[in-house]
């Protein structure tokens, strides 16, 4: 007479069968670790949250575990964090990308930090070049970002000699 498996052991059985099938989906859309930028609860950062597309420079986003951020690639290629300290006026190089003025921060070369300028909350986004491009990532976030108007701008040194 054949028995079937008690409870237990049907249940362990379903347990092997199906943890390797949960692990391997799982793979394809693991949470990336950040962490929340200081000012990440502004109702801006919200804003701009709910507004990130699905896909940034060509690569597809990921979930991750902190509020106010977003992130794309498998490596991640692009990540975001709303609620930065707004930049004070610099040196560095400051340009517009679709209505959103980004000063680029190349220090860390092949991973590039742009934040936005005039915007409060301040948004970062870090660019893997090696991995996306910069100048498309920042137009693909340019929507989402534009959510949280523009209170100033890039200023040029001919602008400041007219003043």
């Amino acid at each position: 007479m054949h028995h079937s498996p008690a409870g237990p052991a049907r249940a362990a059985v379903a347990v092997l069968v199906a943890a390797p099938l949960a692990l391997a989906l799982a793979g394809c859309t693991r949470t990336v670790a950040l962490e929340p930028a200081a000012d990440a609860i502004e109702v801006g950062c919200a804003d701009i949250v709910v507004r990130l597309p699905d896909e940034v420079a060509g690569q597809p986003q990921r979930p991750t575990d902190a509020q106010g951020t977003g992130a794309w690639g498998d490596p991640a290629a692009v990540l975001l964090r709303c609620g930065v300290e707004p930049p004070a006026p610099t040196t560095l190089e400051c340009v517009d990308v679709n209505g959103v003025d980004w000063i680029i921060d190349d220090a860390d070369a092949p991973n590039y930090v742009f934040t936005t300028y005039g915007r409060v909350p301040a948004t970062e986004v870090i660019v893997d070049s090696d991995l996306a491009s910069g100048t498309t990532a920042l137009a693909d976030l340019a929507l989402a970002v534009s959510s949280v108007p523009a209170e100033g701008g890039c200023v040029g040194a001919d602008e400041l000699l007219e003043e």
